[in-house]
């Protein structure tokens, strides 16, 4: 069951020095190219890496929350060509988190690096030094890379008491969630 999945998906960031089966990353691939774009434009494309030494300079890609992608057996970099779509965020985010959903149901453990809109140093945004360190062409750009790779312990599922169930309105904002 899809739920399952979400329940006991947490973000990933210490993995076990194991490579990812060949037959996993095809279907990593699948599931991002199956992902839902806004009028089918398909604005993303998607850099699969796998070098060891490419893995390291990406984890200097931001000061703080991207150090782990160094131990990671993948970094799954999410681009999209923004001329193409003026929803590439929405539709790269979606595409980010089908990714994850599939390596969960696939015994492997993921965590998203933001990488739009980050520092990477005080006169440099991280996507532009993704996009130098991966020759993007200029039109493409960065929303995220998602660390993969099997998880070297596992965390517990968050509790149902820890979710907000304040967040949540029937009908109209205020209107407060009474269980149904």
């Amino acid at each position: 069951m899809f739920i399952d999945l979400i329940r006991q998906r947490r973000s990933v960031r210490l993995f076990e020095d194991k490579p990812v089966e060949p037959e996993k990353i095809e279907l990593l691939i699948e599931a991002a190219l199956r992902s839902p774009s806004s009028r089918s434009i398909n604005p993303w494309e998607f850099i699969v890496v796998n070098d060891r030494d490419t893995l390291v300079q990406l984890s200097k890609a931001k000061p703080h929350g991207s150090s782990f992608l160094k131990n990671a057996a993948l970094g799954f970099v999410v681009c999209a060509d923004e001329t193409q779509s003026d929803v590439w965020v929405e539709d790269t985010s979606i595409a980010t988190i089908l990714v994850q959903m599939a390596a969960e149901s696939l015994g492997l453990g993921s965590c998203w690096v933001q990488i739009r809109k980050r520092a990477h140093t005080d006169g440099e945004m991280a996507e532009t030094y993704v996009a130098r360190l991966l020759d993007l062409p200029d039109n493409l750009k960065v929303e995220s890379i998602i660390a993969i790779g099997y998880p070297a312990d596992k965390n517990s599922p968050h509790p149902e008491s820890a979710l907000q169930y304040e967040k949540i309105f029937f009908n109209f904002y205020g209107n407060t969630y009474k269980s149904l």
